[in-house]
């Protein structure tokens, strides 16, 4: 981003530095949700199979996983961007930029939705599972022919919920380097003072924010057997 900016931005230069980092945005949003959705499914149908009133309950498991969920939820993610540094650079080689900050955003994240995801499959009929039992459904059948299914208007609902504070996440993260529109609204629009810089970003964030909302409401709706 290395175009030349005057007290404030003309609309007609606008468009060529709001770009790129519109392209960054949309791919940690991605990604990360695509990660984070995959991750915290897995977690929270652990969560709830493994519970005291799961399909195989096993108390130790469930403690444990209970408690990483919940340590991990109590971070604030500014904190969590500087605490797992080390392990970014780990995994992405680099601790700056959009790659990286997708390792922080699906850490944080991913101990979220799995609550949500475990809160979904808690509110599934126990009259279904049993049924499915008595028919002689084994418990990987069940979580996936009945607990899923019946829980899937919650999840895509609440995957929903989980990318809406992703772009929120993604924008803070602008403020150590992590590229997207929140770095832009910072380097050139808090910084220099461009009013057009900020308005711009902060409209094309809400944007974002109610067209991911729409389709997730839609997609939810759409699911919904009731």
């Amino acid at each position: 981003m290395s175009v030349a900016l005057a007290a404030s931005t003309p609309w007609d230069e606008l468009w060529p530095l709001v770009r790129p980092a519109l392209g960054e945005t949309l791919t940690m949003v991605v990604v990360s949700t695509a990660i984070t959705g995959l991750l915290g499914l897995l977690l929270g149908v652990a969560l709830h199979v493994t519970g005291r009133d799961g399909l195989r309950p096993l108390p130790a498991v469930g403690a444990v996983l209970s408690l990483v969920v919940g340590v991990g939820r109590s971070v604030p993610f500014i904190v969590l961007l500087a605490a797992i540094i080390p392990f970014t650079r780990l995994v992405v080689g680099t601790s700056l930029g959009t790659r990286a900050v997708i390792v922080p955003l699906v850490v944080g994240m991913t101990p979220f939705y799995a609550r949500v995801v475990e809160q979904s499959l808690r509110e599934v009929p126990r009259e279904l599972l049993e049924m499915a039992r008595a028919i002689g459904a084994t418990r990987a059948q069940v979580v996936r022919k009945v607990l899923l299914p019946e829980a899937a208007p919650g999840l895509v609902g609440g995957l929903t919920i989980t990318l809406v504070a992703i772009v929120g996440f993604s924008a803070m993260a602008g403020t150590v380097g992590g590229g997207g529109l929140g770095a832009l609204a910072i380097t050139y629009g808090y910084n220099r003072y461009d009013g057009t810089v900020m308005l711009a970003t902060v409209v094309l964030l809400v944007v974002i924010v109610q067209l991911f909302q729409l389709v997730g409401d839609a997609v939810a709706r759409g699911l919904t057997h009731r």
